[in-house]
């Protein structure tokens, strides 16, 4: 029902700053919970931003506050997230996921985009 595909990643420098796409396409609904998340290599997928499709509450891992910036446009159908002051922790393939509001499960997801963060 909804099909997502990043795109933004890249290498930047630390301290730098880097845009992610996440475009969407099929049926969405407002109940949805739109998120990004991250995996290293040799790591477990990590949860790093959500935010609701409807209503725009947002919700970030402690890593990440006050650094990244997760929004949508609701007419693209895209969310983004814009990482400003990134480190090298922050390397990683980052991924776009959906749920319903509803559920516990992240029920779609992207392909995922590099970012790589040099020290």
């Amino acid at each position: 029902q909804v099909q997502l595909v990043e795109s933004g990643g890249g290498l930047v420098q630390a301290g730098g700053s880097l845009r992610l796409s996440c475009a969407a396409s099929g049926r969405t609904f407002s109940s949805y919970v739109m998120g990004w998340f991250h995996q290293a290599p040799g790591k477990e997928r990590e949860f790093v931003a959500r935010i609701n499709w409807s209503g725009g509450s947002t919700y970030y891992t402690d890593s990440v506050k006050g650094r990244f910036t997760i929004s949508r446009d609701i007419a693209k159908k895209t969310v983004y997230l814009q990482m400003n002051s990134l480190k090298p922790e922050d390397t990683a393939v980052y991924y776009c996921a959906a749920r319903p509001d509803s559920g516990y499960k992240w029920n779609y997801w992207g392909p995922g985009t590099q970012v790589t963060v040099s020290s």
